[in-house]
């Protein structure tokens, strides 16, 4: 037994579930292995988990194989308290399978509104502070103890982000073995619907001294920035920044003392310190010449400092819920620290006048300069007035720079972020050689240190914004030299759970590419993109890649919580507060109406954490926002079935797709999933509803779009124009009939009537994608024209269901193909163009053109990065089955590659039943070995390629009379077998 979970964490702090689900999960050896029954303890010491003493909660022998979100049924559990648990399990034939180890859980302050459990906390500010005025605020308080400290919990949340200290050390969060910095707490949401606080253990940190201090600094952040502009709680003239927070204190004794937050002269509060500045999108700027050493240890003498004063939040949006974030969060994680690969220093300019865009390349001392990447990682650099030091870190990615300095007190050295270098093509902003930054329009994303001048050296590291970046370029105003810089990652996608490798370089590089995407926009919210001035929750990019994104990482927790926040949204921005909005949390971009495939996230997401996690939690607590929103759309179109219309469209796709059938198409595939999530969850009348909707979209869909006019089948999604507001767009491009998105997803949700369609429409598919010269001559029109055959011509909304689809009609060879193709428009595109993440455009960047529409171009932007749910559940093969989610049957359909360019992939993944390994490899094009592991309690469909039914065999036995392993039969090349749980090396002769 392994990897029990509360609340899909393992051995999580400030719980605020009055009924928290439990999961665990099993590893024994030999097959079939399935629980029979269970039995939960729960107990408020680890002395008291047996079934006679658990003080709790004693499930009983529960006959059942559910290992998934186990709801809780006990007592009432009591706020800021730790709870022990375990679980036994019983095989299907009553025998003993094992029992857990001692897990525990901590609940929170169990309460919403602010006010229960939080002891007279106020939110506090700086008094007589206005807002955006100078200086961050820094809040301090002491306290004397009164007596042995037996543990000690604090809760904090902030108007605003804070970096915290207690009794002179930084607060950290328990990582890989060690502790870690967390990066902008609490992180973002509506925050007048919704504030989050979180929980520390900070009993060594309170324990070692006879006082305790509490001290934070407040940073704007989302609350008190221009990235909140249009936001119901956002204000022109600035927010006050407020702390909430609560030390609870118990001693050995068994009293308790607590810490609170109040304006009552306890605390005390200055903005005379070394943060100067600091904004999401501008970056920080920090003066160390005012650091105030000691003020966050007690003893420090504060009697100079300000009061601190109420900040009257509670009575400005009384209806807000302060609740404990339920996920894990955004941190820095020290094994992906980036180091420098080569170090440039530009001394000038040169060649203006011959260089192609008049702007000339740089000019470098190559003294200073080191390009080996061994030697660049470890260089000190000297920076001298007028020269420009440039970093290159091998990698985009997101998060600060630490980095050490020498230099004189009052020395400016300014860090600016950005994620290219620039070229000599038109789209260049600056001579060769020189960091780019148009891409990033408004944002000033720049870190300004002012040295104290300390001769042993000063180290520094931003705490109060981000940045998304592969590049730095430094300047100085004075000699300075720079030790040490190091690229620190931040995210909240923080333990993986999945992996795909093959034999092959370019799609290795890809895979990396998406998942260092995800980390980087996987920050407190789910973003677009981490550099630019946006940054937001879009929620068609979410909705997009969330599938890939549960693939790689334990991300439930994340995205059931951004969910929660797509729910806040829908009352606060959408229409009639009915419709789901495109962006989420805040009012930033979010446009009124048309949001098709963006709005249908509220209605996607919590489907596929459903079909992910097997929970269906997921479901119940998002129902009636998700009826609401189809309700919604049903009054807005009544009986036409149309979809609300869409202002995006498939973003960004080269071959351009009525936006309006987009809409349509979308509106179909929530009627569907919502369907099976009412049957899921026992809802069978409203199940029956939303499948006649669906077949009343379907009718309306086929009437309107499939064309038989002179016998020949057209797909008309040339029926009406694309997205008017794609940045970049050629105004003069149309919509087109049979586009790729179109076909893709009419075979997708099945929008035809007969089958001699369907062969139609994958042959137009297939002829489209395909794009040879007879085609292109057929069509001279047509956006295809200008690219290579075997491309693809998607956008957001078709790169998800691209390579699906046609493996689903049987031609995984043409989604191999583009896999593999490197021409525009493609995946190895920006691979081969240097990527080491996941651009936003198709082209954002080429060689040959240089840089793409700047007005929106970023190079870190993962919602093509979801190509990857292909690579699990198709070609490593690891794919779950809807019908039971959560992989608790799951199929194992591994689709080798025609080309013969891959030979071998491992893929593997922890589903919640445990680890899914699914690995294959060709030798000689002729003999295929396949190794897999069904966890157990789990069941396994497995298909795959052999020449007959008798041509799979485990050892020299054929598979199908292995024992427990049921054969299902031969077709079209595909051996099909039910297989229990278990580990399997097979070998399959493929002619």
């Amino acid at each position: 037994m392994y990897g029990l979970t509360v609340e899909h964490r393992t051995e999580p702090l400030g719980v605020d579930a009055a009924r928290p689900r439990f999961g665990w999960r099993m590893r024994f050896a030999g097959r079939g292995r399935s629980q029979g029954a269970y039995e939960i303890l729960v107990a408020g010491s680890p002395g008291r988990l047996s079934a006679h003493r658990a003080d709790l909660w004693s499930s009983g022998r529960v006959s059942s194989s559910a290992s998934v979100a186990v709801r809780y049924g006990g007592k009432p559990l009591k706020a800021s308290t730790r709870y022990y648990w375990t679980v036994t399990v019983w095989d299907t034939e009553g025998r003993l399978l094992g029992r857990g180890p001692v897990a525990s859980f901590e609940t929170g302050l169990m309460s919403t509104d602010g006010v229960t459990g939080w002891d007279d906390a106020q939110w506090i500010g700086m008094k007589g502070k206005q807002p955006n005025s100078p200086g961050a605020p820094m809040l301090r308080t002491e306290a004397p103890l009164r007596g042995r400290v037996s543990e000690a919990r604090l809760y904090v949340s902030a108007l605003g982000v804070y970096d915290a200290y207690v009794s002179g050390h930084h607060l950290t969060v328990p990582q890989d073995g060690g502790t870690t910095l967390e990066l902008l707490p609490p992180g973002w949401t509506n925050y007048d619907a919704r504030l989050n606080y979180l929980t520390y253990d900070v009993t060594h940190l309170v324990a070692r001294d006879p006082a305790v201090t509490l001290a934070a600094v407040l940073g704007n952040g989302w609350y008190n920035g221009r990235i909140s502009d249009g936001s119901t709680y956002y204000s022109k003239k600035g927010n006050s920044l407020a702390l909430k927070a609560k030390l609870l204190i118990r001693y050995g004794d068994g009293a308790t003392q607590t810490v609170v937050t109040r304006a009552d002269g306890g605390w005390k509060a200055t903005d005379t310190g070394p943060y100067r500045a600091d904004d999401i999108y501008d970056g920080q700027t920090y003066d160390a010449r005012r650091e105030l050493p000691g003020w966050t240890s007690s003893g420090f003498d504060d009697s100079t400092w300000s009061d601190t004063e109420g900040v009257p939040f509670a009575t400005m949006y009384p209806d807000t819920r302060l609740l404990a974030y339920p996920a894990e969060s955004a941190r820095l994680i020290s094994r992906w620290d980036r180091r420098p690969q080569s170090v440039t220093v530009a001394v000038g300019v040169a060649g203006r006048a011959d260089s192609p865009n008049g702007r000339g390349r740089i000019v470098v001392d190559a003294d200073r300069t080191q390009t080996d990447p061994q030697r660049a990682a470890t260089a000190s650099v000297t920076v001298d007035p007028g020269d420009t030091a440039v970093y290159d870190l091998g990698q985009n990615m997101v998060g600060v720079l630490r980095y050490g300095l020498r230099g004189d007190a009052g020395t400016q050295v300014t860090f600016r972020f950005g994620e290219m270098l620039n070229d000599s093509s038109a789209g260049a902003d600056g001579p060769e050689g020189s960091l780019y930054r148009a891409n990033l329009r408004s944002a000033k994303a720049t870190s300004t240190y002012i040295l104290k001048g300390d001769r042993h050296g000063e180290t520094h590291q931003d705490s109060l914004t981000f940045y998304g970046f592969r590049y730095v370029s430094v300047t100085a105003t004075d000699s300075v030299t720079i030790t040490g810089l190091t690229g620190k990652v931040a995210t909240s996608a923080i333990h993986e759970t999945g992996s795909v490798t093959t034999n092959d370089a370019d799609t290795n590089q890809l895979i990396s590419n998406i998942r260092w995407g995800q980390r980087g926009n996987y920050l407190w919210v789910p973003t677009d993109c981490p550099q630019r001035d946006e940054r937001l929750g879009w929620t068609g990019d979410t909705q997009v890649f969330a599938t890939t994104g549960l693939y790689n990482t334990d991300a439930a927790p994340f995205l059931g919580h951004f969910q929660d926040t797509v729910v806040d949204s829908q009352t606060l921005y959408g229409t009639d507060q009915a419709q789901f909005t495109g962006v989420a949390p805040g009012g930033r971009y979010n446009f009124p109406g048309g949001g098709s495939g963006w709005a249908d996230c509220g209605i996607v997401l919590p489907w596929t954490l459903w079909q992910m996690t097997g929970d269906p939690a997921f479901v119940e607590a998002n129902w009636p926002a998700m009826t609401g929103y189809l309700d919604w759309i049903r009054r807005q179109t009544g009986d036409t079935y149309a979809g609300q219309g869409s202002l995006t469209g498939d973003w960004l796709a080269p071959q351009k797709t009525s936006a309006q059938l987009m809409s349509d198409v979308y509106y179909g595939y929530a009627a569907r999933l919502m369907a099976q999530m009412a049957r899921a969850v026992g809802r069978r009348a409203q199940a029956t509803a939303y499948e006649q909707l669906f077949a009343d979209i379907k009718r309306a869909f086929v009437a309107k779009y499939l064309s038989t006019a002179g016998g020949t089948l057209t797909l008309k999604s040339g029926l009406g124009d694309a997205s008017p507001i794609e940045p970049g767009a050629d105004p003069n491009q149309k919509t087109e009939d049979n586009s790729q998105t179109a076909l893709l997803w009419v075979l997708k949700l099945g929008f035809y009537d007969t089958e001699a369609q369907r062969r139609t429409l994958v042959g137009l598919l297939t002829d489209n994608i395909g794009n040879d010269a007879a085609y292109k001559t057929a069509h001279p029109h047509s956006s295809r024209v200008r690219y290579a055959e075997n491309t693809l011509s998607v956008g957001f909304l078709g790169v998800n269901v691209l390579a699906p689809v046609l493996t689903d009609e049987g031609r995984a060879d043409l989604a191999y193909a583009l896999l593999h193709q490197d021409a525009l428009p493609s995946w190895l595109y920006s691979v081969k163009n240097g990527a080491t993440t996941v651009w936003e455009r198709w082209n954002s960047y080429s060689s040959d053109s240089g840089f793409g529409p700047v007005g929106m171009n970023s190079f870190n932007h993962y919602a093509y990065g979801a190509i990857m749910e292909w690579m699990y559940a198709y070609m490593a093969g690891i794919a779950r089955d809807p019908d039971h989610p959560g992989f608790r049957h799951f199929l194992l359909q591994p689709h080798i590659d025609p080309s013969g360019r891959i030979t071998q992939v491992v893929g593997s993944h922890e589903s919640p039943y445990g680890e899914i390994r699914s690995e294959w490899l060709v030798e000689g094009g002729r003999l295929l070995s396949y190794e897999a592991t069904v966890p157990p309690n789990t069941e396994a469909t497995l298909r795959l390629p052999a020449v007959s039914a008798d041509a799979v065999r485990e050892g020299r036995t054929p598979l199908a009379r292995t024992g427990g392993v049921r054969f299902l039969g031969h077709a079209d090349g595909v051996a099909s077998y039910r297989l229990p749980s278990g580990s399997y090396r097979l070998t399959s002769r493929l002619r």
